[in-house]
């Protein structure tokens, strides 16, 4: 540093002689080699804030240019023109340090310069101030320093001149533009004082500083210290300095001055922890720093000359020179806050766990550095299990057991873990404060909330001590949630962030040491704007003159604001009205009843909030109902036509008949195949008697059996002869037989059948004139009306013998045995299917204590299908005659003859 400082005191000696003895060019020395000259007074160079006059001159009279005056570029007003040469121009307080002025010829083509000069504004120097002058024991020289004022904006010289109280000049030196200089210290004595009176002086003028008494011994400062080491340790915030000096530390105090790379020196207070070692604060970490140290003398304090109004060298805290600056990076720290954090129930999981979602905010920039790895969200047992975050996440969403009553969160940076934030679940069971309306900016995205405590106090003492508020918002329909804690002592705040048009749901919650109190919720519109559509509309009922309609609510995102009401408009199809509208409030039920006119209707409806009336909804076109009564009408005329067309059906015993047999034909044929019974054998029968009045067979012994054999027609008719019979009827006495009949001992009569085995005829076919048959085609005779069976029998006995034939009675009451078909044994082929008229045959008796009443007997005409079969008969009998004697076998089905009952 003493080389140093010899070398710039050359260096300024020398500048001080040139200045001397070769000055450099004045201002305003600036020459342009044009056709004229410029001047101005008082002078070039002058005082900031002076007024100029600048002559403008040219060397030859030019009428068509114009002598013109630019001042840093700036067209200047001529003031006065002398003649065709010369113009005189006035600047006025002119406060630029440097400045050019221009002459200018000037054409509506052209431009030209005919000179130009710099100008030089300045301030006359201030005295030097704040002079310090010290040294070193060890040091050879002794260095000044003072402050130089405001700066003049010329060059400026100061002359350092020492002499001892008698008034000898020990010492002069000159020196440009400083505000230091070094003095050897050979030339001053250790216990002698002496004055030294630096001067300073421009063009202007000159300043005197006020003595300085300098005396070695006063102004000898502790040695500069040395910085050894910097220590950070686990701190990111504090660094630890290591320092040794060749002076005594018993009187020394430590300072500290840092800096940045992008800032200025500050001065610090360090703590001093022992010998050579001091700990500086509240640094940021993650910063490159520059260390400077410096030592005070303790011992030496501040004298100050009341009465004289010369300084003196102990008027200050003696103190060592800064020394050389030790660079340091600060490390990371770790976050020493914890997070905000908050939590929103779900719904309940499995195994009686629930849904938790917590939500955190993210920590601070200002409280840690690095960068954050991961969040932990700890269970209140111990910290053992916790969930890991990723670093993006802000909330997530975990199943805890309901006897846990409190989580804990904390946030992993690079540099450590910030301390445990917990997260209450448990409700205090009390009412948190109330929420009062909410106001919406008016310019702005931000809704003013304010609450108040119902009664007096806060917070009763059995739900807790009140910690801090929570407020929640968030849109309708449901979006991401936000929220913010908020001071135990506030009673307002604002959300922002909302946007015009949406609904959202504010919610505000108490935390105490007992757990979280009920939410007072209420819902607000940042701005509301025109619903964007109409609701959904439907017709109920439509009639004449009345219809009756219903409309669904319209979705949230469509509102845009609160509904206060709605509008029907109704119009007929053709438009000739004048449309009709009805407004209903929102709060009425959304179904209603009005009058409309008659025919086909238009409706539309629309929603309304506060900021006027939202579009209409789709048009829905709604025809009138017919009238009641006559769909009533068709009704009853279909099912009484119905019941009719079923009624003849059910009385038309044929038709029933063809349906049964339908109906039979669409099934197995198993289903009603009727087996033959064994208890329907003659011969059973006859076994049965047990010896008692024999009938037709002398025998009481079935003969044997006699294979079957097929004859030819002539076979037949020799083995089987033909008899005809012919009855006449009259409406009273006994019957009479204009023809032979074929009657056996026991009265046994054979209509016109063939006789194909009189003692014994085997099982061929199945048996349907059973006596259940019989009993069955009874019982449906007697359902249907005599009178109506009659006329038809009667039809249809005309229809088939043409009137050919009468109608003839036989009565066999007085029979020994009642005539069955049971006792046929044979059936009577001809030849030549003969005609015959109805035959009634009327018969009382008994068989088995069993009473049987036959009405009629209707024979139909026996047709041979094929001559070589004589077995079948086309013709069908429909009685079954039973032989009270002798043995005759199962006859064949007999189809064609029905019988029909006469009630007598």
């Amino acid at each position: 540093m003493n080389l140093s400082s010899t070398i710039w005191r050359w260096v300024t000696v020398l500048l001080s002689f040139h200045i001397k003895h070769c000055p450099l060019l004045p201002a305003g020395s600036q020459r342009f080699n044009g056709p004229g000259y410029l001047r101005v007074e008082p002078a070039p160079v002058f005082l900031m804030g002076s007024n100029l006059t600048v002559y403008c001159h040219v060397t030859k009279c030019q009428q068509s240019f114009k002598i013109s005056l630019e001042h840093d570029g700036k067209s200047v007003a001529a003031w006065k023109k002398v003649n065709c040469t010369t113009v005189i121009f006035n600047l006025v307080n002119v406060q630029t340090p440097r400045s050019i002025v221009l002459c200018k010829l000037k054409s509506d083509q052209s431009s030209q310069i005919v000179s130009g000069m710099d100008l030089h504004a300045g301030f006359l120097p201030d005295k030097p101030a704040n002079i310090i002058c010290e040294t070193t024991r060890s040091s050879d020289f002794i260095d000044c320093s003072w402050k130089r004022g405001q700066e003049t904006h010329l060059p400026k010289t100061y002359n350092i001149s020492v002499s001892r109280e008698q008034g000898t000049q020990i010492y002069l030196h000159q020196t440009q533009d400083a505000e230091e200089i070094t003095i050897p210290r050979r030339i001053f004595d250790e216990n002698t004082k002496y004055n030294l009176i630096i001067t300073a002086y421009n063009r202007f003028g000159t300043s005197h500083s006020d003595p300085f008494i300098l005396c070695i011994k006063d102004i000898v400062i502790p040695e500069t210290p040395h910085i050894m080491q910097i220590e950070f340790g686990n701190s990111s915030t504090a660094a630890m300095l290591q320092w040794k000096t060749t002076e005594s530390l018993v009187h020394l105090r430590p300072s500290i001055r840092l800096c940045t790379d992008n800032g200025c020196w500050e001065v610090k207070e360090g703590t001093v922890l022992g010998e050579g070692v001091i700990r500086v604060d509240n640094l940021r970490p993650l910063t490159e720093y520059k260390f400077q140290m410096r030592a005070c003398n303790s011992s030496s304090g501040l004298i100050y000359a009341n009465i004289t109004p010369r300084l003196t060298s102990s008027e200050r805290l003696l103190c060592s020179k800064w020394s050389q600056s030790v660079r340091g990076r600060s490390p990371g720290k770790g976050p020493s806050q914890q997070l905000q954090v908050w939590r929103v129930f779900g719904n309940h999981g499995t195994n009686g766990l629930r849904i938790v979602t917590v939500l955190w905010k993210p920590p601070s920039p200002d409280d840690y550095s690095g960068e954050v790895q991961q969040y932990k969200i700890f269970l209140a047992n111990g910290r053992k299990q916790h969930v890991a975050c990723a670093a993006a996440l802000s909330q997530y969403s975990v199943q805890v057991p309901a006897a846990v009553q409190a989580l804990s969160v904390s946030v992993v940076t690079s540099y450590g873990t910030s301390p445990p934030a917990n997260v209450p679940l448990r409700h205090s069971g009390g009412f948190g404060p109330v929420l009062k309306e909410l106001a919406p900016a008016v310019n702005d995205d931000t809704v003013c909330v304010s609450w108040s405590w119902p009664g007096t106090k806060h917070w009763s003492p059995p739900h807790g001590e009140l910690l801090h508020y929570v407020i929640q918002w968030t849109s309708v329909p449901v979006a991401k949630l936000q929220w913010k804690k908020l001071a135990k002592d506030a009673n307002s705040t604002s959300v922002s962030g909302l946007t015009a048009g949406v609904r959202y749901n504010v919610s505000l919650y108490a935390v105490t040491t007992r757990g979280v109190s009920a939410p007072s919720s209420d819902l607000v519109y940042l701005k509301e704007q025109k619903p964007v559509s109409g609701p959904y509309m439907k017709v109920l009922v439509h009639e004449a003159q009345q219809i009756l309609i219903q409309w669904d609510e319209l979705p949230v995102d469509k509102q845009k604001g609160f509904i206060t009401n709605y509008t029907i408009y109704v119009q007929t199809l053709d438009s000739s009205n004048t449309e009709l509208s009805v407004t209903v409030s929102s709060s009425s039920p959304r179904q209603m009843r009005l009058d409309c006119p008659e025919g086909a209707l238009v409706l539309q409806l629309t929603a309304s909030n506060s900021a006027g009336e939202g579009p209409r909804a789709s048009k829905v076109l709604s025809q009138p109902t017919a009238p009641a009564v006559g769909l009533v009408t068709e009704i009853v005329l279909i099912i009484t036509i119905f019941i009719a067309v079923i009624g003849n059906l059910m009385c038309w015993g044929c038709v029933r008949k063809r349906i049964k047999q339908k109906c039979v034909s669409w099934g197995p044929a198993w289903i009603v195949e009727n087996l033959p019974k064994p208890g329907n054998s003659n011969a059973i029968r006859l076994l049965e008697q047990d010896g008692r009045e024999l009938s037709f067979s002398s025998t009481l012994s079935d003969p044997p059996l006699s294979p079957i054999s097929l004859l030819s027609w002539e076979e037949r008719d020799d083995a089987y002869p033909t008899i005809h019979v012919k009855v006449s009827h009259t409406e009273s006495g006994p019957p009479t037989a204009n023809t032979a009949l074929l009657t056996s001992d026991s009265g046994t009569m054979l209509v016109d059948c063939q006789l194909e085995h009189v003692s014994y005829k085997p099982q061929i076919a199945k048996v349907v004139s059973q006596r259940e048959e019989v009993e069955e085609t009874a019982e449906e005779q007697k359902d249907i009306s005599a009178s109506v069976e009659e006329d038809r029998c009667s039809s249809v006995s005309g229809e088939l013998l043409g009137g050919l034939l009468s109608s003839v009675e036989v009565d066999f009451s007085d029979s020994p045995v009642g005539l069955t078909l049971r006792s046929v044994s044979g059936l009577l082929w001809p030849k030549s299917p003969p005609v015959f008229n109805k035959v009634s045959v009327g018969r009382r008796g008994t068989e088995n204590d069993v009473t049987v009443d036959f009405a009629s007997l209707e024979l139909k005409q026996c047709k041979t299908t094929s001559p070589g079969l004589a077995d079948n008969c086309s013709s069908q009998c429909t009685g079954d005659t039973m032989m009270t004697a002798g043995y005759f076998p199962q006859v064949a089905e007999v189809r064609s003859i029905r019988l029909c009952h006469t009630p007598r």
